[in-house]
């Protein structure tokens, strides 16, 4: 029987079809799709080897991740209304999500705009699921920012904010997702940010653990901005070696956490920022599940993930912390059920009000879902 006995909020899942939307790797599913051992094969030939690591299998990412599929990795197969109630005493009810951007591949100018218009149109309501809001991205340095952002904002009230990827690693065989080391402290990033601060919007940030501080001082700047940490500011590494050098030795892995804690703990210092618990097992952060077609057990997650959980509670409050899937994701290493078992076993013990909040009040505050 399910820990969470009500509905929850998942606030950070990605849509993607490569089949019919701009996508990287459009071309190779549409060649090879139908022989997905061949299609891996060229795809680890074609793709930078970091991006590779980053995904750790293709099979999950080159396939089209729907509400359906979301739905079925939840585990209720789109259930009618009539059966959620009996459902919910044997799994977990998702009340709402929120797409977050998934490198949509039209990515120059307001061609972005299209992953909101595609997303918006897609069928929650089919698997008893309800699309609560959209994060669509920009960049903030294009000198076209105000009207790519007023371009997202008239194809759909859903809008809720903004995502700009940041994760820059100083090892070169980890994705970068910004070509910029430090871009949340760029002149002309925080010239776009100026005006998107005026919009009352969220912003999602995502950095690799190296970058936390980056974030607090874009948190400090713009402190009316409801900014949310993603993932944890994912620590590369801390799990077991990934890229060329990061997190090789014991002694390497404690000193990430070290660093992690002490950032994480003064990026809690800003008022105006919250966390999601969430991305804890991408293969970025040195889990090899995936290797060996494992996925990780509750059991295994809760004791690996409970020291990164707890030091995020005692800094952040219950009040700032928000969980979220990021499936499919973290698919590669875990299922969304165990990643539920896990995370509510680790919750749980602060009470029935943090159970409350973190599930699913945090996400609906900080993302003003209705």
């Amino acid at each position: 029987m399910s820990l969470i006995d009500f509905p929850i909020v998942d606030p950070h899942i990605h849509q993607w079809n490569p089949y019919t939307t701009p996508h990287r790797a459009a071309l190779l599913v549409k060649l090879l799709g139908k022989d997905p051992y061949l299609m891996d094969q060229v795809a680890r030939k074609a793709m930078p080897k970091p991006l590779m690591d980053m995904l750790g299998l293709t099979d999950y990412a080159l396939a089209p991740y729907l509400p359906a599929d979301y739905a079925a990795d939840l585990g209720n197969n789109g259930l009618a209304d009539a059966l959620q109630a009996e459902h919910q005493q044997f799994g977990y009810q998702v009340e709402q999500v929120v797409h977050i951007e998934a490198g949509w591949h039209d990515h120059k100018g307001s061609g972005v705009v299209g992953e909101t218009r595609w997303v918006k149109q897609l069928p929650f309501e089919q698997h008893g699921i309800r699309l609560g809001g959209i994060v669509a991205t920009a960049d903030f340095t294009d000198y076209r920012f105000k009207k790519i952002l007023q371009l997202h904002q008239a194809q759909t009230p859903l809008l809720r904010g903004l995502r700009r990827m940041a994760s820059h690693h100083p090892d070169w065989g980890i994705q970068r997702w910004s070509e910029a080391p430090h871009l949340y402290t760029n002149r002309k990033f925080l010239a776009g940010f100026e005006q998107f601060a005026k919009t009352g919007l969220s912003f999602d940030a995502w950095v690799y653990s190296n970058q936390i501080p980056d974030v607090t001082q874009l948190a400090s700047r713009f402190p009316q901005t409801p900014i949310v940490l993603d993932h944890l500011g994912t620590p590369v590494g801390l799990f077991g070696p990934v890229g060329n050098y990061t997190g090789v030795t014991t002694a390497a892995r404690q000193d990430i956490f070290h660093h992690w804690k002490e950032d994480i703990a003064q990026l809690a210092e800003q008022p105006n920022v919250h966390a999601k618990i969430s991305g804890l097992m991408m293969p970025v952060l040195g889990h090899a599940f995936y290797k060996n077609r494992q996925l990780a057990s509750p059991e295994q997650m809760v004791d690996l993930l409970s020291p990164l959980i707890e030091h995020a509670i005692a800094v952040f409050g219950v009040q700032r912390i928000i969980y979220a899937s990021n499936f499919p994701m973290d698919k590669v290493n875990t299922s969304l059920t165990n990643l539920l078992d896990a995370y509510a076993r680790m919750i749980q013990p602060h009470g029935d009000a943090a159970m409350q909040a973190i599930f699913r009040d945090n996400a609906k505050r900080f993302y003003r879902l209705v």
